[in-house]
Formats: C-alpha cells, structure tokens, sequence
C-alpha cells in the first residue's frame, strides 16, 4: 500500500524534462515550440502569450481565435505549440505553463527573422549631374536583423573613394562621389542584406552632362595623288553629340562614293573616321571635325598636304 502512495504522489508531481528552446523563422514559416512534461498524471498543460498575457491553450483545447495557432502532443509528454504564417508581430516570449500549485512554468522566445526590403523613398533614384559636380547616393533598407548596406559598380568598376582610393564596393547607406567625373558614369548597384536570403539591391544610374571635347592623334596629314587617306578624330560628350566633317569653308562634307564619314560610338566616347578615295589636288586643305550637344560645341582641324612621289637617283 505505502509504495502504492508513493507511486501516485510521484506521478503527480509533473516536472519539465528539459528547457524550451527559443525558435528562429523567417517570416511567413512555421514556427514550433517543444515543451516536454514527465508525470503529468492529471495536471494541464497551457500555452500563453507572455507580453500579452493571452492564454493560447490549454490542454488539447485551443483557446486564442487566432486560426494560425494549433496544438499537438505526443504521448502526453511532449506539447507544440504550432503557429503558422509567422508573421513580424508574433515576436516575444512563449510560456508552458503547468497548472499545479504553485504553478509551474518555461519560457521560449520567437525571433521572427525579414528578408532585406529597400524602401523607394528616401532611397536615391537615377539622376542627372554635370561633371565636377558632387554626388551623394542613399540607400535605405528594412529587414530584421537590421540590413547592411554596399554600394558596387554594376559592370565591376572601381569606385573612387574621397581619399582618391580606388576600391570594388563601399560599406554604408551613403555614397559620396566628389567632383564626379565622366569615368564615374554609369549604374551603381545599392546592395542590402542581412543573413536572410534573398539580399535585394536596387540599381541607380548616374548620368554625368559634359560638353564636347576632342582629340586628334596626327593633325598633319600627307597623302600622295590617287591614294586612299583617313582622317580620323576622337571626341567625347554627353548627352550625345551630332558628329560631322567640314572642309575650309565650312562646307559639310557629304556622304558620296568619293567620301565617306563614318563614326563608333562607345558609351559617350566617340571615334570619327572620314574615309577619302583616290586623293586629288582639289581633296587637298583643311579638315574640321565637329562634335555638338546641348552644352556646347568643339572642332578640331587635320591639314591634308600633297605628298611628292619620291625621285629615283641612280648613280653610276
């Protein structure tokens, strides 16, 4: 009889058979709190919401209206508390509770990880600057944990730090571009991440404005009569320039079967050729080049000279 006793007081004194654990998801998955419970006998088990003291359930019977929240056990031993959709305001702690008396009880915490947003505003979006102007970017993004921000060269280029350093990315959610220039042209991609897939980015595009300017390589040029010539000119600008020959009394040199004029363009960089035919005596003179956009306009003048055939001295 005494170890009958002894048995059913053993049996009801329910004690946990280990901690809970604190649950991480991200948002939108399930999360799963373990409690298990030895000798439960006829004591309950309860599931509440700490910071808000709302009972979620007791025993096998839900209590919350919330239709995320459900409750399994296994045995009678082992109690989840399942909650679905997880969802940013779900975060804080999670008690089992044992109605005995005093009552007993553990807590778990639900971190609720978010994948990195970038916000539209006050987030930078493409702009248009003038060369030697300065630069400021930004990039604001959300997530928990808290997003970091680096900034990248979409096609891999260097950035140029204030110190004149040329690095691959720049940490931060501001990128200061000073006395930006037409090499710093192009798509820069904001980057955010925070250790919960995907990372985002967000590609912003500077548009540096410069007027035109030209280089030529040789500005003297010699061609002998009936030979085929060259002339050939290298400019840059943006917005993008209107390109054309003229001759010494600025005449435009036409597109024929004697000339042809011919450019290749690459970003704002511009490679003008003017293709000459069977050279004669009235091709000789002077050539301009002419690059032209909203900024302004440049030329830059080639001479063409007549080359003698070279004379043949034998002596004997």
């Amino acid at each position: 009889m005494r170890n009958l006793i002894t048995d059913i007081l053993i049996s009801e004194n329910p004690k946990f058979g280990e901690p809970i654990k604190n649950v991480t998801v991200p948002v939108g998955r399930e999360a799963i709190f373990t409690c298990v419970v030895e000798d439960l006998g006829t004591y309950k088990v309860a599931w509440l919401r700490v910071d808000t003291q709302t009972i979620l359930t007791i025993h096998n019977h839900l209590i919350t209206k919330s239709s995320r929240i459900s409750i399994t056990n296994s045995e009678n031993r082992t109690w989840y508390l399942h909650i679905r959709d997880v969802q940013e305001h779900d975060r804080g702690w999670y008690m089992c509770q044992i109605n005995t008396d005093p009552m007993k009880s553990q807590v778990g915490y639900l971190d609720v990880v978010v994948p990195p947003d970038i916000l539209d505003y006050p987030t930078s979006t493409d702009m248009v600057v003038r060369e030697g102007s300065n630069v400021n970017l930004r990039c604001v993004a959300k997530g928990s944990p808290e997003p970091v921000i680096a900034w990248r060269r979409e096609g891999g280029e260097t950035i140029r730090l204030l110190t004149g350093e040329e690095v691959s990315s720049v940490d931060g959610p501001i990128l200061n571009i000073s006395r930006v220039s037409r090499q710093q042209m192009g798509p820069y991609l904001c980057i955010a991440s925070n250790g919960v897939p995907p990372s985002v980015s967000k590609r912003i595009m500077v548009i540096v404005h410069f007027s035109p300017m030209i280089w030529i390589q040789n500005q003297l040029v010699g061609a002998y009569e009936g030979q085929q010539i060259i002339l050939e000119c290298h400019s840059e600008a943006f917005p993008k320039s209107i390109n054309y020959w003229t001759r010494d009394k600025g005449e435009i040199v036409p597109q024929s079967g004697k000339y042809e004029p011919m450019t290749l363009e690459n970003s704002y960089k511009v490679h003008m050729k003017l293709t000459i035919r069977s050279v004669n005596v009235a091709d000789y003179g002077t050539y301009k080049c002419v690059s032209k956009n909203s900024l302004g306009d440049t030329d830059g003048t080639i001479k063409l000279y007549r080359k003698l055939p070279s004379t043949l001295i034998n002596v004997k």
